[in-house]
């Protein structure tokens, strides 16, 4: 035992005091232990989900149980009394508070605030990144072009041949044709939908967990990903394919698209937060921007599954190129007026 603060150092301490403390401790166990069982009796039947158990009386004195706990822990802290006893308070009150000020609603209500503001809220505090990924993006998208124009070697450097699925330099038209046209076996289509959402979630994923590097890596990511968009885009252009091609990619593109755009302005978010952090800690920024931007990657896979849907059945099943651009278009539309129109009254309502 180290230091009592009211008898001095333990050594000096005689029996006497030790059992005049020992009584003291008793004495407030005693006289408070009624009203902390009466407590722990409501706090148990909330946790097992049966309020009807707790009489009109016990429901009403809750409030004044837990000011009681809570200033008895403050008093046992202070004095010392058995670890036995404080360990006891210290849970009681913990319990007592969570289930007084504690969250009422589970998933299914945090999800509805998600939807019904939280994500918009937490995409429209990453404007300033948002911007910086979009023109990396088209940097990227650029830069893919020009580097397959002057040199189509450039084309298998930046596209496996797995991944071109027969869509290279050197193909005849109807051959790339034939490639953006929809596939009528559902089981294939499954298979397919699976395939192209762990993928692009895997990509969206790592742009936004290579932020905390200071956001560097995210941009290269970002521009090698859009540089094949770009290198691909060059090859049905040439071709004359140009518009077939944008409306196959429209119908999970605008989607797709903007998922990884968000992924990698959350990643930037964090980054830039860690190298500027401002009158804050390195660490306290970074937490603080890291909840924001978990929170718009929850909805990034949210659009990701929804693009691996659109991607897997939709762009296979839906053949004519103005078909697929109309889907394409609605969900861009549907995502823009989420994100601007809906997103203030949202706000309001929350």
């Amino acid at each position: 035992m180290a230091l009592f603060p009211f008898f001095g150092r333990a050594e000096d301490i005689s029996p006497p005091d030790i059992e005049a403390a020992s009584l003291r401790s008793d004495r407030f166990r005693l006289e408070r232990e009624t009203d902390w069982r009466r407590l722990e009796a409501i706090v148990v039947a909330l946790e097992k989900g049966r309020p009807r158990r707790i009489s009109d009386d016990d429901l009403l004195a809750l409030p004044v149980l837990y000011r009681q706990a809570a200033s008895s822990l403050a008093v046992a802290r202070e004095t010392t009394l058995d670890a036995g006893t404080l360990g006891y308070l210290e849970s009681l009150v913990r319990r007592a508070w969570f289930q007084i000020y504690g969250p009422r609603d589970g998933f299914p209500g945090w999800f509805r605030r998600f939807l019904a503001g939280g994500w918009s809220e937490a995409v429209r505090a990453l404007w300033l990144e948002i911007c910086i990924a979009l023109a990396v993006m088209v940097a990227g998208t650029m830069v893919g072009w020009l580097l397959v124009a002057r040199d189509v070697e450039w084309y298998h450097r930046l596209i496996p041949g797995e991944m071109s699925s027969g869509r290279a330099p050197g193909a005849t038209r109807e051959a790339l044709a034939a490639s953006l046209s929809g596939q009528n076996d559902a089981e294939g289509l499954t298979v397919f939908a699976t395939y192209l959402f762990s993928n692009n979630s895997a990509v969206s994923i790592l742009a936004f967990a290579l932020g905390f590097a200071f956001g560097i890596p995210t941009v290269l990511l970002l521009v090698y990903n859009t540089a094949v968009l770009g290198a691909m885009m060059w090859l049905f252009v040439d071709a004359g394919l140009g518009w077939e091609f944008a409306a196959w990619l429209s119908i999970h593109g605008t989607t797709e698209l903007l998922a990884i755009l968000l992924a990698g302005a959350a990643g930037l978010h964090i980054g830039r937060s860690m190298a500027f952090p401002g009158s804050q800690s390195v660490l306290v920024a970074a937490e603080s921007s890291g909840r924001r931007a978990a929170t718009v990657m929850v909805g990034v896979v949210v659009m990701l599954a929804i693009a691996g849907l659109l991607e897997g059945y939709a762009r296979q099943l839906l053949q004519p190129a103005p078909a697929r651009a109309a889907v394409g278009s609605m969900m861009l539309l549907f995502w823009i007026t989420y994100f601007t129109v809906l997103r203030r009254r949202s706000a309001t309502i929350a």
